[in-house]
């Protein structure tokens, strides 16, 4: 196994050749030698509407492929700033929420209490909060959350069941694992079951980002509005419904009316974090995809995580 923390060269081996790993990379154990790791939640049993997020880790690994280490638009290649891997899956429960939040909290915490930093793809939304829970034990504090969503995730218990990809927020917020007041979430759009879906946000100071917001001014303008984050533990969670059915068909809950994969890459790039924790690409669902687009989102929204991750190499 290679531990030089280098992608396999799609000019030596084919990009639709080899074992699939996040982006190439080598694989590592979870607890292994690394700085930031690449880990898939295959789970989707807090979906609401289309299933399927289960099997978004495995396709977006596939596609992860045509990735790359250099980004142009940061002007540095992630391989020279931390050591990246492919640290496998969560073994989640199917069928089971309780036991795969107890099973995602602990697979995390003991790689966090490690000094490690990881990157998920799910898997649905609900994932988050038990990846926030660890974090927070991590931590010893409330993170600063940067959430990128259609929807505000505060949302009520549903049939009866407290905990949902829609709720994940509110639950966060509630434990006191996110700080609202430093808090922002970027993409928000309607429909609302009623008003009182803005009471929670409301009362607890949360910054919200609409798409009416967003397309009133310039982008450059509304990206220098957006808080530094400075040094405070951050954590960013990226729904891909924040984006346009257009740019993200495959998707649980896609919403008309949301941004573009070159604002998304735009907002991330000027997002003033020095102190990234860990973060999420969720609700890929692939059976509502077309041509891979919604993964090759991901793929993205992982590459801009990857490339605010703080460096732990000399350049």
């Amino acid at each position: 196994m290679s531990h030089d923390f280098k992608p396999v060269s799609g000019r030596e081996m084919p990009r639709f050749a080899g074992i699939k790993t996040f982006f190439r990379l080598p694989q590592v154990d979870h607890l292994g030698d690394y700085d930031v790791g690449l880990i898939g939640v295959p789970f989707d049993g807090g979906a609401s509407y289309r299933p399927g997020q289960r099997f978004g880790p495995t396709r977006v690994r596939e596609v992860s492929s045509l990735g790359r280490v250099y980004n142009w638009g940061r002007m540095q290649d992630f391989t020279e700033r931390v050591r990246v891997a492919d640290v496998g899956d969560v073994p989640v429960v199917p069928i089971d929420l309780a036991q795969t939040y107890q099973r995602i909290e602990k697979h995390f915490g003991d790689a966090l209490q490690l000094g490690r930093r990881l990157i998920a793809v799910g898997g649905d939304h609900s994932i988050t909060l038990p990846i926030l829970r660890a974090h927070r034990k991590k931590w010893g504090a409330p993170l600063r959350l940067i959430h990128f969503d259609a929807h505000l995730d505060t949302y009520p218990a549903a049939w009866g069941c407290e905990y949902h990809h829609g709720s994940f927020a509110r639950h966060a917020i509630e434990e006191g694992l996110v700080d609202a007041k430093h808090s922002v979430q970027i993409g928000i759009r309607g429909p609302l079951t009623g008003a009182q879906d803005l009471d929670f946000v409301k009362r607890h100071g949360l910054r919200v980002c609409t798409m009416d917001e967003i397309r009133s001014q310039s982008l450059a303008q509304f990206v220098a509005s957006l808080p530094d984050f400075g040094s405070a533990p951050t954590y960013i969670s990226y729904d891909v419904d924040c984006l346009d059915p257009a740019f993200a068909p495959g998707t649980g809950t896609p919403v008309p009316g949301g941004l573009t994969t070159f604002e998304t890459q735009t907002i991330l790039r000027g997002l003033k974090v020095g102190n990234l924790v860990g973060g999420d690409v969720v609700e890929v669902s692939p059976a509502y995809d077309v041509a891979e687009i919604t993964q090759l989102a991901a793929m993205d929204a992982m590459f801009e995580l990857i490339g605010l991750m703080p460096a732990t190499r000399k350049a």
